[in-house]
């Protein structure tokens, strides 16, 4: 049997009734295997990222008065939205 005949004979469509068995006998403590893709992507036929794409987080450092004012005007509109007041054109109004 040539390599075509055979992916596509592994590839048949399988019954509930196939499906079910194969869950049911499914070890869930089992590990996932190194080159395992999320099954959204899986579905979605999007490749996974390669690991060089992704730059690693980095922590920025912004000085204290930066913190303070970013803070204080989300503590404002929180407050305003808190107190029913509207804000969404620069004016404080009621409603």
């Amino acid at each position: 049997m040539d390599d075509l005949a055979q992916q596509s004979e592994e590839l048949a469509p399988l019954s509930d009734e196939e499906l079910t068995a194969l869950a049911l006998a499914a070890d869930p403590d089992a590990p996932l295997a190194d080159d395992a893709v999320p099954f959204g992507l899986h579905l979605a036929g999007l490749p996974a990222l390669p690991d060089w794409y992704m730059a690693p987080l980095a922590a920025r450092h912004r000085p204290r008065w930066q913190v303070a004012v970013i803070v204080s005007l989300v503590a404002t509109f929180v407050v305003l939205e808190a107190l029913g007041l509207c804000s969404a054109y620069g004016l404080v109004t009621l409603g």
